[in-house]
């Protein structure tokens, strides 16, 4: 630093004017001098610490997904969501329409699925063509046949089959859709059938006949004697007539639980007389008549008298 200081000195000193070449000399002492007070600063300076490398933007984040429900198609697509609102059974209260159409146009373009892709494991599903029956998926329970299916009714309705097929009638030879026309429908008996008698309705008929077995008669216990007299016309007449205590039960006390079963009399009544008059008269309606007309004893019929002027025939001896 003195050495600077002097270079200095010299170059802006009177004396060193005088010497030869002086002006010159001043020049590069005062250059050198300035030289070298620069190198020094730099030297002074602390290291200048290396630049950090400049981190990469950051990418943008991304969009969350937008999460969508039945209301957003709701929005553009009317008709599907009222029908599923109205009578979508299981197709509204368990599915959303995002579980069925999974993406959207232009993103997607298959957006109607196969039923198959949730109805597996039942027999049912196995059948093919799915829309000839459910034709509105919207609504997969408003079902209307043709006059001919049957099939495709057996893989759910088995027991209805079974009934048929070991009950032989007219209604085993008719196809399920003949009666059941939509799904779900069972038909008035009278829609074919006229009633036995004008007392009675169209729900009578199946307190004794069922559909799938209409030959086999069964009845409740408390079925009105009215619902026999339909058919069963003389008897009810003279069970009503009669004075006899048969006159207050129901028709069913007696033929009970099967049509055309006839009890015996000893089920009710046991052995009421003697042995010896049991032996004798072994037929209770020797004595009693007919348990609907009970004791109503009438005296035999006189013999017709011959016609005047003509002689009774004479027995031809044997």
């Amino acid at each position: 630093m003195q050495q600077i200081f002097y270079l200095i000195w010299i170059a802006i000193s009177g004396d060193y004017h005088h010497n030869k070449g002086g002006r010159m000399k001043r020049i590069v002492s005062l250059a050198s001098a300035l030289l070298l007070l620069a190198s020094v600063a730099v030297a002074a300076e602390p290291a200048a610490k290396p630049a950090a490398p400049q981190a990469a933007p950051a990418a943008a984040p991304a969009k969350p997904a937008v999460a969508l429900t039945s209301a957003d198609c709701a929005k553009c697509h009317v008709k599907a969501p009222a029908d599923v609102e109205a009578k979508g059974r299981a197709h509204k209260t368990k599915v959303t329409c995002q579980d069925c159409h999974q993406g959207h146009p232009p993103t997607v373009r298959k957006i109607i699925p196969l039923c198959g892709q949730c109805h597996e494991g039942k027999p049912h599903y196995k059948l093919g063509g799915c829309l000839q029956c459910h034709k509105n998926p919207h609504q997969p329970k408003e079902i209307v046949f043709g006059r001919d299916v049957t099939d495709p009714c057996l893989t759910c309705h088995s027991p209805q089959i079974a009934q048929l097929k070991a009950n032989p009638s007219k209604h085993t030879k008719l196809a399920c859709s003949f009666c059941h026309d939509v799904h779900g429908k069972v038909p008035q008996c009278t829609q074919c059938h006229k009633a036995h008698s004008a007392d009675q309705g169209p729900g009578d008929c199946k307190k004794c006949h069922k559909a799938h077995m209409p030959k086999t008669v069964t009845y409740a216990a408390d079925t009105a004697s009215k619902q026999c007299a339909a058919c069963h016309t003389k008897a009810y007449s003279m069970l009503v007539a009669s004075k006899a205590k048969h006159k207050s039960l129901l028709c069913v006390t007696c033929h009970q639980e099967k049509h055309k079963m006839v009890p015996k009399c000893q089920d009710c009544h046991g052995v009421p007389h003697a042995a010896g008059i049991m032996t004798k008269f072994p037929k209770c309606g020797d004595c009693h008549g007919i348990a609907h007309d009970l004791n109503n004893w009438r005296t035999a019929p006189a013999a017709q008298a011959a016609p005047a002027g003509k002689p009774a025939p004479a027995h031809k001896k044997k």
